[in-house]
């Protein structure tokens, strides 16, 4: 049995290794493939995943891989709501699996079943009887650990972002329709009281047409992507070898929901530009002494990336990614139409016709466009923490959906087409800007369902029931 500092090790030099066979990937893929890549396979075309709803389920059985930093927070959520059972634990370093189980026990559950037998124990886990299987590992991880979920007749919930190639989009797409199982993004950000808040605004038309958003993840990570422990030992090393947005969900998992992604419009084609590197490297000279192996390091990735999405409807995004300079956290979350626009960090709006010429608070709106969710859980998810709450929000919801049997907020397609900007971006880049096609994850059924899928907002509890979309995805929530 692999040490602590072994079982480090071991999952460096996979990482290592997985990413440079993905680089080496996208290019064929890019490049070689790009038709392929765009239609996708035609094997499931009349299978879609849009609309299906979850098994309703009595109580959640579930499986956990990964308890480092990000799956310990999450386990703490799910072991406060009622009625999920944590059946399985596993982790590459046996302590993480042990601590995690005492946590479960506590908690007044049966000790879940434990794997921490190298780095493909997690098959075993997946052959448990389970309802979900959540993955909170490194990114180079999420694809294999969720196809082996749904292959295996469980549901996958995957940390962000989802995949990191278009053939890793398309394989948890296919897979999904294939073995009908859901695969969700697990994109907190979704869940925010400010996101939530938003998103009821723009359906109840307080922007009126919505014609741009914007979206970043600006986030200075120097000290934790250098660290020599927990994401310090894998998240540097894409900066080694890809040149592009390697984080793209946070920020565009809420704007493409004020959009209508996939429930009436989709992405079409986007364009990405770099800026030179040069923050990450002057970080590890001036903090890692000679002979420190870092300071050999060779970083591409530019530190500040931009893109243009453009939308089938015409719609554009602007998206950032930069965790290497140093300034204050922003996911930018900006929306504007022919009515006004709201803007974050701080939260502000702005109305046609009003009559100060300033931003407004957003306090004004709280009390008419407080989501549900937040009315209901938000003292406990506050409680909780977890990014203000939002994770708490986020699980409960998804456990909601399981237990009741709806069909899930977040789903494959969205999971593919957020992370697809990372691939799509690092092509851009290599060719000086050139637009990129997303791929229609979908097959075509983007616009099917625009009239009655939603967002976990149009309620027949809730007092306004959001305008025109009234009768859309209707009891989605308890009445409180």
């Amino acid at each position: 049995m692999p040490t602590d500092k072994e079982s480090k090790d071991i999952s460096r030099r996979s990482f290592i290794r997985r990413t440079a066979i993905g680089g080496v990937g996208l290019v064929v893929a890019t490049d070689i493939l790009g038709a392929d890549l765009l239609a996708g396979t035609p094997k499931s075309a009349n299978s879609t995943m849009i609309g299906v709803p979850y098994e309703a389920r009595e109580r959640v059985r579930l499986g956990i891989i990964g308890v480092g930093g990000r799956g310990t927070s999450l386990l703490q959520d799910l072991l406060a709501i009622e009625k999920v059972e944590v059946k399985a634990i596993c982790d590459l370093v046996p302590e993480k699996v042990a601590r995690a189980q005492k946590a479960v026990t506590n908690a007044g559950q049966a000790e879940p079943a434990g794997f921490s037998k190298g780095e493909w124990d997690f098959k075993n886990l997946t052959e448990l009887e389970l309802d979900i299987v959540y993955i909170a590992t490194p990114w180079n991880w999420h694809v294999p650990m969720a196809l082996s979920a749904m292959k295996n007749g469980k549901h996958a919930a995957v940390e962000v972002p989802a995949c990191s190639t278009l053939q890793e989009c398309w394989d948890l797409v296919d897979t999904s329709e294939t073995t009908r199982k859901h695969c969700v993004i697990l994109e907190n950000c979704c869940y925010g009281s400010t996101e939530m808040m938003v998103l009821g605004m723009v359906r109840d038309g307080v922007f009126g047409e919505i014609t741009h958003g914007e979206a970043a993840y600006l986030h200075d990570l120097r000290s934790i992507l250098t660290s020599n422990e927990g994401e310090g030992l894998w998240r540097r090393f894409p900066h080694m070898s890809r040149n592009g947005n390697l984080y793209p969900t946070h920020g565009l998992g809420p704007v493409a929901h004020y959009m209508d992604i996939h429930r009436g419009d989709r992405f079409d084609y986007m364009v990405s530009v770099s800026s030179s590197e040069a923050s990450l490297s002057g970080y590890v000279k001036a903090n890692f002494a000679e002979g420190e192996p870092k300071r050999a390091e060779k970083y591409v990735c530019g530190d500040m990336n931009t893109s243009i999405i453009k939308t089938q409807r015409g719609r554009t995004i602007l998206l950032q990614h930069d965790v290497v300079n140093p300034r204050p956290y922003s996911r930018l979350n900006s929306i504007s139409g022919t009515k006004g626009a709201f803007a974050d960090y701080p939260p502000r709006v702005f109305v046609d016709g009003q009559k100060q010429e300033d931003w407004q608070n957003t306090d004004a709106f709280s009390d008419k466009y407080q989501h549900p969710l937040w009315k209901t859980t938000g003292e406990l998810a506050r409680k909780m923490g977890g990014h203000g709450g939002m994770d708490y929000v986020m699980n409960y919801r998804l456990m909601d959906c399981l237990k009741r049997g709806l069909v899930p907020d977040i789903n494959v397609y969205d999971a593919a087409a957020w992370s697809a900007p990372t691939p799509l971006s690092e092509t851009s880049v290599a060719q000086h800007g050139a637009p990129q096609k997303f791929p229609d994850f979908t097959r075509g059924k983007w616009n099917v369902h625009s009239d009655s899928l939603g967002f976990a907002l149009q309620t027949e509890c809730h007092p306004r029931n959001f305008g025109a979309r009234k009768n859309t995805f209707a009891a989605v929530l308890s009445c409180p």
